[in-house]
């Protein structure tokens, strides 16, 4: 009988521990929101300055604040101790919909709608959409 009490003893440790383990990942994913959530937005003031603003004004600034924007989340993503199961998936699937996003509203704009104001704010709205939505949908998990 004292061995079984042990073996209980023991998963109920083990229990605890996994519970404290899951809950200190779940806390430290919480990155990820911020990290998504930044890039859509830094995403959009690209396309605006990118768009709206006399060459070569608009591509030095918009060149500048993305690469400012991409480096800061590098090194901010390379920091975090932990990153929930399925992110790299998560992570790809938000570049790959924000790639298809940005050449759907790059191509056209440079070459039928320069200048047009309309045309760039949607497009900056629609550019920083997955950033947004990830980092809304990642925020509710």
């Amino acid at each position: 009988m004292p061995e079984q009490a042990y073996a209980s003893e023991d998963a109920a440790a083990a229990l605890a521990r996994a519970q404290e383990l899951g809950s200190t990942v779940r806390a430290s994913t919480k990155w990820s929101v911020r990290y998504q959530v930044i890039f859509g937005c830094g995403s959009g003031v690209m396309v605006l300055a990118l768009g709206l603003l006399g060459q070569p004004y608009g591509v030095a600034l918009s060149s500048i604040l993305w690469c400012a924007t991409v480096g800061g989340l590098s090194v901010y993503a390379a920091r975090q101790r932990v990153a929930r199961r399925g992110f790299g998936r998560w992570h790809a699937g938000l570049i790959i919909a924000w790639g298809l996003l940005y050449n759907a509203v790059q191509v056209p704009g440079f070459i039928w709608f320069q200048g047009v104001t309309a045309w760039w704010v949607a497009g900056a709205v629609l550019v920083a959409l997955p950033g947004l939505i990830g980092g809304y949908a990642e925020a509710r998990r």
